[in-house]
């Protein structure tokens, strides 16, 4: 575990805490990300996967259409992820502590195409 899971891990675990009124943090965050592609983003997701190999595929640059379809998408995934944290059970902070602690290539992919990255 790198220090940026670490640090993720704590930031979410806060998010679970507080995250049992009506608005989600996380998801707030998630749509300002994929609204505004900040560069801390794309610096947090290349550091936490800074010591996973992921030289096994080669990730393309994404075209200009595929970047707008793929921040489409995730908006509206993470719009539905809002909605349905509205309950009183969390449920973002739960999908965010799966991928920071298992750190899937899918996921370093997605935020590759939408901040159209190879």
């Amino acid at each position: 575990m790198n220090l940026t899971q670490i640090k993720c891990l704590s930031v979410f675990a806060i998010f679970a805490i507080i995250g049992f009124g009506p608005i989600s943090p996380g998801c707030l965050i998630g749509l300002y990300v994929v609204l505004f592609r900040p560069q801390w983003f794309w610096t947090v997701t290349v550091h936490l996967y800074a010591n996973k190999p992921l030289s096994q595929t080669t990730i393309q640059a994404a075209t200009t259409i595929q970047t707008k379809q793929t921040r489409k998408k995730c908006f509206l995934s993470i719009l539905g992820l809002f909605i349905i944290d509205i309950a009183p059970v969390p449920v973002t902070p739960v999908v965010a502590f799966a991928i920071i602690l298992s750190r899937p290539l899918w996921f370093y992919r997605l935020v590759a195409k939408v901040y159209g990255k190879g």
